[in-house]
């Protein structure tokens, strides 16, 4: 019964409304630190691929030629071809930059709960209890908002 009745709305000094505040500052605490460890990641790459172009421009104006360049691009292009599919064939997601994103930050945040000892059941199970009143004024705004551009598609079809 306690499943199917929000009992949430019915007591607003429920204490574990704190236990989830509490876990909630913890867990952005743990997703502020996996994001930054991403982005470092991100930026890392970005460097790896820029000393590559500038080694590669190196290597094929004033050390070697084209002809002798010209494959080894070919081949390091089809490395990072063949990089992306494993990805995509290990996480199921798209091998974009995004999807690069989302699966490293997933990745991080799992290994920070664990090295924070977080109680990510715990969280979940209060989530489920009591829905934050962000999530709630997100969806009540959602809603006002499909309202409004439906009733301008209304509209636009009356003129």
């Amino acid at each position: 019964l306690g499943g199917l009745i929000p009992l949430s709305r019915s007591n607003p000094n429920d204490p574990r409304r704190k236990e989830l505040a509490a876990l909630e500052k913890e867990k952005a605490i743990i997703d502020s630190k996996a994001d930054s460890l991403v982005r470092r990641e991100l930026w890392l790459g970005l460097a790896f691929m820029v000393v590559q172009t500038a080694g590669f421009m190196r290597l094929t104006f004033w050390e070697l030629t084209w002809d002798v360049m010209e494959p080894i691009c070919f081949y390091v292009t089809s490395m990072y071809f063949m990089a992306g599919y494993a990805f995509f064939l290990r996480t199921s997601k798209e091998p974009s930059f995004e999807g690069f994103y989302k699966s490293r930050f997933s990745t991080k945040q799992r290994q920070l709960i664990k090295a924070y000892n977080f109680d990510i059941q715990r969280y979940n199970e209060l989530k489920a209890m009591f829905p934050s009143t962000v999530e709630e004024e997100l969806q009540v705004s959602s809603a006002a908002s499909f309202d409004y551009s439906e009733k301008m598609q209304i509209g636009a079809l009356d003129h």
